[in-house]
């Protein structure tokens, strides 16, 4: 099997890394001016389009907001963005399924301690993929973490679920 190079010597390409069902959604990171509208300027670039945005977090400074995005078309969604003229940052993240317990982010909690899995991130998804609540974590060993999940019974979310929510 042949692959295109990324840069950086790897050899393997972006559709061998990432493939339609690979067990992560991609996080866009954008940096606003911390002033009023700006935020509405960054949504507004998604209207007319068929991109939703899914998840999102804001944190801020007297400077500048970090605004987090979870895309239901990450491809289409990085388009909008570049379009923008953002400067944009990628991240993978998990986004796993919340059990029907009284404690459902205490279990996930526990089961990625007991791998000693450092979460770095967490917020919830705005949409209900496949019916049930989503959560969205960054993590220090996706591989592991993705994994250690699984063992747990826990079910993870990918990009095709974000986009059956349309």
């Amino acid at each position: 099997m042949s692959s295109v190079s990324t840069g950086g010597g790897s050899g393997i390409g972006f559709s061998t890394l990432r493939g339609r069902d690979y067990p992560s959604i991609r996080q866009f990171t954008v940096f606003l001016e911390n002033r009023v509208g700006q935020l509405l300027e960054v949504v507004r670039r998604f209207e007319g389009s068929h991109v939703r945005i899914v998840a999102l977090t804001i944190s801020d400074s007297a400077e500048c907001a970090v605004v987090r995005f979870l895309l239901s078309d990450p491809e289409q969604g990085r388009d909008v963005l570049e379009r923008a003229g953002l400067a944009i940052i990628e991240s993978d993240l998990i986004g796993v399924e919340l059990p029907d317990s009284p404690q459902p982010l205490l279990q996930v909690c526990t089961a990625l301690l007991q791998a000693e899995i450092n979460i770095s991130q967490v917020y919830p998804l705005l949409t209900r993929p496949r019916g049930c609540p989503v959560v969205a974590l960054m993590v220090d060993n996706i591989d592991l973490a993705n994994e250690t999940l699984a063992s747990k019974g826990f079910k993870t979310i990918n990009e095709d679920d974000l986009k059956e929510t349309d």
